[in-house]
């Protein structure tokens, strides 16, 4: 038995690794994913701790060669979500009693394995599931993901460390419950970090979890699922299941334990999720916690004294990599007159230098999209402005699925500020350029901010400092993460926590403190060591 009040390990981020030409890293990732090409895989659910698997097989493909099968995931039912339920109702009170600092070590221990021995794996896997090239992978399935784990035990510690003031014959303390009930966490395709921070996150904080990730993204994390067995993770804590949205929801949403719910995802589908547990809100033992990151119109904004080198490289970084398929990435630009034209050189000729292809080639800065939903949508973006009279493209603007699910990087001009491509959603390798006259400055700010219903990251480029604090005010609710002479992607844990707000979501900022203060429930304890034995005060004297 230990009585010790232990401090946590020194925590910083995680170093991103190069991957240059002739490296180990490089070696060990390309041997990763010419293993995973070789086999033929069959990816259960995890439920109790068990591998389960049914009758119902969906093959999985890489989105950059879909002919070649990577194997195939099978599907669950409404019984698999009640069987997973019931995991972890009977998991709850053995998790919720362990010792925080076992918890914490669990996760501690699966952040060092990702970054140590299965780090090829993790970047493999993510690469071959999701399409993303190296870096991109990199940055998410390792450094991100590592990073929301690490820093998710300094958090608790904090959170557990606060405790309110005593007075004299009274000793006040605050005890940091777990929701009562389970966690559903609902988790998108296009990170393995937030797949794994969502149900892994309420965790840490003592709750247990059903999780149902994206379909297009399972091969990933029955990755992360694995490791947190290998890492200690008891059987029944994180409930693994593959059904569609409806049938999960059928099930969880009318459930009277049904205590919170992790979602990142379309601001469509959190809408449903929020309007049926509001309609429902009588069934439930407690008032679930809600929790959502959605949809996002990111944007950039630049002013007369922006530095339009500095402008060009974070338009293209922003709005290209990962095939602009972040909820952060920048897809709607606000240019003005003056400085267009270097600004359209220096972009134009950069992108004439992007490779396109798979993620073996190192050499290949853009991948394919997710899936064939997704390259329809955005392709039919992209067939429309070429109709059109009021936006012309003048990058890009190719696209086949001939091999995979390949669209070029595209540019759009357009004339109009409210054109459909600098308001809508499209989650794709395209942006949307507005040019517009450089003493209308004031204006674009308001339109900016009009525009789009959402609000959760975007930037302003100024060299005049004058200017930046007028777009930092003029903009202050358009964005939860609001970047300076930078482009609107890669927040950091610990360092950018991640939300917005309007219908980009709660803005309960992952990454951060504030995240784990959802999945608690607090009770304050007052114990006094020598009670009244006499109920007259002073006062009646």
């Amino acid at each position: 038995m230990s009585n010790a009040i232990p401090s946590t390990p020194v925590i910083t981020n995680e170093k991103v690794l190069d991957y240059l030409p002739g490296s180990k890293e490089k070696e060990e990732v390309l041997g990763q994913i010419s293993s995973l090409k070789s086999e033929y895989e069959a990816i259960p659910m995890v439920i109790n701790g068990k591998d389960v698997y049914s009758r119902q097989k969906v093959s999985v493909c890489a989105p950059h060669e879909i002919h070649h099968k990577l194997g195939h995931y099978t599907k669950g039912t409404g019984n698999h979500v009640k069987s997973a339920i019931q995991a972890a109702s009977d998991a709850k009170r053995d998790w919720m009693n362990m010792p925080w600092q076992d918890r914490a070590a669990i996760f501690l221990k699966a952040a060092d394995l990702i970054t140590g021995p299965r780090r090829a794996f993790f970047n493999a896997r993510t690469m071959m599931a999701q399409s993303k090239n190296i870096y991109q992978s990199e940055i998410d399935a390792i450094a991100e993901l590592a990073d929301f784990f690490r820093f998710n035990v300094q958090y608790i510690a904090e959170i557990y460390s606060q405790q309110p003031n005593s007075s004299p014959g009274v000793w006040n303390s605050l005890e940091y419950r777990p929701l009562e009930g389970f966690v559903f966490a609902l988790t998108p395709f296009n990170f393995t970090a937030i797949s794994g921070n969502l149900p892994c996150a309420p965790a840490l904080m003592g709750n247990t979890v059903v999780w149902k990730p994206a379909e297009s993204q399972i091969y990933a994390a029955i990755a992360v699922m694995n490791i947190l067995r290998e890492a200690g993770l008891p059987a029944g804590v994180i409930n693994l299941v593959y059904t569609d949205g409806p049938t999960a929801g059928k099930v969880i949403l009318n459930h009277r334990d049904f205590a919170g719910l992790h979602f990142t995802g379309s601001t469509t589908v959190f809408n449903l999720l929020w309007k049926t547990i509001g309609e429902k809100i009588s069934k439930y033992k407690s008032y679930p916690r809600i929790v959502g990151e959605t949809g996002g119109k990111d944007f950039v904004v630049a002013h007369a004294s922006a530095d339009p080198e500095q402008l060009a490289v974070a338009l293209l970084r922003g709005a290209f990599e990962f095939q602009g398929q972040k909820c952060s990435a920048a897809s709607r630009a606000y240019v003005p007159k003056s400085i267009w034209p270097e600004v359209k050189k220096r972009l134009l000729d950069d992108m004439k230098t992007l490779k396109m292809g798979t993620v073996e080639d190192f050499s290949n800065f853009i991948n394919a999209v997710i899936d064939a939903k997704a390259y329809n949508k955005i392709s039919g973006y992209i067939a429309g402005v070429k109709k059109s009279k009021d936006a012309k493209i003048i990058a890009g603007g190719n696209y086949s699925d001939k091999e995979g699910y390949f669209i070029e990087p595209t540019v759009i001009e357009a004339k109009d500020p409210m054109y459909r491509t600098m308001c809508e959603e499209i989650f794709g390798p395209v942006l949307t350029i507005h040019v517009y006259n450089d003493k209308d400055f004031a204006d674009i700010l308001k339109i900016v901010d009009k525009t789009s219903p959402y609000a959760l990251t975007g930037s302003i480029f100024a060299r005049d400092r004058s200017v930046v604090i007028e777009a930092s005010q003029a903009l202050m609710y358009s964005a939860g993460n609001f970047y300076i002479n930078d482009k609107p992607t890669g927040a950091v844990v610990g360092q950018q926590p991640f939300g917005g707000s309007r219908a980009s979501g709660t803005n309960d900022k992952a990454g951060s403190i504030l995240n784990l203060y959802r999945w608690i429930s607090p009770r304050t304890v007052k114990e006094t060591f020598a009670a009244a034995r006499d109920y007259r005060y002073p006062f009646l004297g």
